[in-house]
């Protein structure tokens, strides 16, 4: 059963459920579960809304975006699922973006093919061609999905995923990032884990490893596992290895049972 008449105009579709009222509020990111817990949600569409009662869907066509707060949720489509209470009510437990998907937030921008927001767990998952998370200082991509976990306020980027922060770059099957607030209240990374294939590189360095743990601040970038440094076609091996992002220093260590060991190469030529 839909709506009377699809309305061919931006529209408006204030849900006013009682929406997560007994959550509790979050600092502000792509919080769109948690951050606003009394907020409603509106959602606007260009080509109309549906309403599947039977279905307990709501359908947003055409331009469509979902807002909250100060988060926002685009894409050609959008799908809000609810569900009835036993009290009484309804709230929202599921929404879907698809096509040309972007969620913004203050000092945080998502983008992917796909979006879908659990609310109940207050989980963002996105996939496609061009997954990245884009904030004021980092920039964060992936093969294959970006997870934005609200609660614990971290960012997983699986599949070829890279941070990017400056000039200064990491790669890995898995990466972890932390956000914080900085001091004008906007999101930013302080600590990225990364797992497995792990790749650093510092400008004059490129290190390889099987974990690596990033300290934004410091810009300190401390490897551990099978460790292997190389510099202008030069080849070190170790264990452990610290980077300073910053300056470029680079320092590898040996295994508790061996020594550090390499390769290096005598220039040729005049």
């Amino acid at each position: 059963m839909t709506a009377p008449g699809l309305f061919k105009s931006a529209l408006a579709l204030i849900f006013v459920f009682g929406l997560l009222a007994a959550r509790p509020v979050l600092a502000q990111g792509l919080d769109f579960a948690t951050g606003n817990s009394d907020t409603p949600i509106e959602v606007f569409a260009d080509d109309g809304i549906e309403w599947q009662q039977d279905e307990l869907i709501f359908l947003a066509r055409g331009n469509a975006r979902a807002v909250r707060g100060n988060v926002t949720v685009y894409g050609d489509e959008l799908r809000a699922y609810y569900r009835k209470l036993p009290k009484g009510g309804t709230e929202i437990w599921r929404l879907d973006s698809i096509g040309n998907v972007k969620i913004v937030a203050p000092g945080e921008t998502a983008y992917g093919d796909k979006g879908v927001y659990d609310v109940d767990n207050a989980i963002l998952l996105v996939t496609g061609n061009n997954v990245r998370l884009v904030t004021a200082e980092d920039v964060i991509t992936a093969k294959d999905q970006l997870e934005y976990w609200e609660t614990k306020q971290m960012a997983v980027a699986r599949g070829d995923a890279k941070a990017v922060n400056g000039g200064k770059a990491l790669a890995a099957d898995v990466l972890v990032a932390y956000f914080e607030k900085d001091a004008q209240g906007k999101s930013a990374v302080h600590r990225i884990e990364a797992f497995d294939r792990v790749v650093v590189d510092s400008g004059p360095d490129q290190v390889k490893s099987d974990r690596g743990v990033y300290n934004v601040k410091s810009g300190i970038a401390t490897l551990t596992g099978s460790v292997r440094m190389t510099r202008d076609g030069n080849q070190l091996d170790g264990c452990r290895a610290v980077i300073n992002m910053n300056n470029g220093v680079s320092k590898l260590f040996s295994c508790s049972d061996g020594q550090v060991g390499g390769i290096l190469k005598p220039k040729t030529g005049p």
